[in-house]
């Protein structure tokens, strides 16, 4: 049981790499204390637009279509695995009732499909705040409100140094 990953597992890696290349920023494996004195911790969370994120395996969270009954320990794993969904359906309802919007991708949801999901979520949150958003942002800008980097700005292709041997980066 110690090789069972709780974080970083190769699907949630995938969706979070595909989020980050596309400018999105979040947190993982976040705690949220919420104010009814749950604790939860999704895979990703994009707290300003309060949107939580899990990538559910489909043997510990029994996938309708894929988990697997084992037969050996049936003691043991299936009321395990039945605490891991009921836990699941508590924790849903925690973040709802705290005005979060939450996301669960089985494992074995297609990443397109999987990163399409999750923007749909955060565009129907309204629009990005400053640590997360729609784009990367472009440290060099200057800075907003808060003090953070600005929203991503378009180089100036007249401004932009030449480099030895061309533009490739090889």
């Amino acid at each position: 049981m110690k090789a069972n990953r709780r974080t970083d597992t190769k699907p949630e890696l995938a969706l979070r790499h595909a989020l980050h290349r596309l400018g999105y920023r979040y947190r993982k494996d976040f705690r949220l204390d919420l104010d009814s004195g749950r604790r939860v911790r999704p895979d990703i969370a994009f707290t300003a637009r309060k949107v939580a994120v899990f990538v559910d395996g489909c043997f510990w969270h029994a996938c309708p279509e894929h988990g697997s009954k084992p037969r050996a320990n049936e003691w043991y794993w299936g009321p395990k695995l039945i605490k891991n969904v009921e836990r699941d359906r508590v924790n849903d309802a925690a973040l709802i009732l705290a005005g979060w919007t939450v996301v669960r991708l089985w494992e074995h949801v297609p990443l397109n499909e999987a990163v399409a999901t999750v923007i749909t979520a955060l565009t129907a949150t309204g629009p990005p705040g400053p640590l997360d958003p729609a784009g990367p942002l472009d440290p060099a800008s200057p800075p907003g409100p808060n003090g953070q980097p600005g929203p991503p700005v378009e180089p100036d292709q007249s401004q932009r140094p030449e480099r030895p041997g061309g533009d490739s980066l090889s």
